[in-house]
């Protein structure tokens, strides 16, 4: 029977299987020890809770969080690129650049926020200044990594051959490296959905992340649920999107069992 099955089918069907398990034994937990929806709501008063809320009140609220999502997003990958080719061409820029983006990196953006609301106001422009913070990062490391990470007889050969160093990096270096920039963007499209909810959860009037503290604030915990889950599925979607942007555009780079 396991033979019948390809190995990609069988990747969807297993997780869909164990998801419904866990659905019905969280329903019957709820149901058998009669937990208040307050406290922890079964899944068919969280499925009330989607129905609760009008279609446009939610779509107000997915796009408020996915507008930040993706601004912050494409502008994490805007800077990082360029700053990874920079590092890896430059040591010097590489000794003086690094330790400070670990010292970023390493300040827990929840504390800081409140600062950034403070200095940029209440509009988008802190949530997309968050969401950069927290997406940029392993941007950078993963492109570095794959930058650096290439063969050596490929660059001495570019070198022999007299290429100029944008030839090198176009042809060798980034070719080598879209396995790790993928991995890396796939990464950080599900924090930059963190980093808007962040950020919501700080200073805003709208937004998924909004939402779930507005809801929980009024222990409507089925509401709250409800939010959660539109949050796991934007996650879900974008990361989907990136992998096939992917498997689309660089089928190249994907291992061979996932082609």
């Amino acid at each position: 029977m396991q033979a019948l099955i390809s190995p990609r089918a069988k990747s969807i069907i297993l997780p869909t299987i164990t998801f419904i398990a866990i659905l019905a034994i969280w329903e019957g937990v709820s149901r058998g020890f009669s937990i208040p929806a307050f406290v922890l709501p079964a899944p068919s008063r969280i499925l009330m809770g989607f129905e609760a809320i009008t279609f446009s009140r939610w779509m107000e609220h997915v796009w408020a969080t996915l507008r930040v999502a993706l601004i912050g997003y494409f502008v994490s990958i805007a800077v990082a690129i360029p700053i990874a080719i920079g590092l890896t061409r430059s040591k010097t820029l590489a000794d003086c650049l690094y330790p400070i983006l670990v010292v970023v990196q390493s300040t827990p953006i929840v504390a800081v926020a409140p600062i950034i609301i403070v200095v940029l106001g209440s509009q988008d422009a802190p949530r997309i200044v968050i969401t950069f913070l927290i997406t940029f990062f392993p941007l950078v490391v993963s492109t570095t990594t794959g930058l650096m990470a290439t063969p050596p007889e490929l660059i001495e050969l570019s070198r022999s051959l007299r290429a100029p160093a944008s030839r090198e990096f176009t042809q060798i270096r980034i070719p080598f490296a879209i396995p790790y920039i993928f991995s890396a963007l796939k990464i950080s499209i599900t924090l930059a959905v963190i980093g808007a909810v962040v950020a919501e959860f700080v200073a805003a009037d709208k937004g998924v992340g909004y939402f779930i503290q507005f809801s929980t604030s009024l222990f409507k915990l089925p509401e709250a649920w409800a939010g959660l889950g539109v949050l796991v599925l934007m996650s879900l979607t974008l990361f989907q999107l990136v992998e096939l942007t992917q498997r689309v555009f660089f089928p190249w780079s994907l291992p061979k069992d996932a082609t």
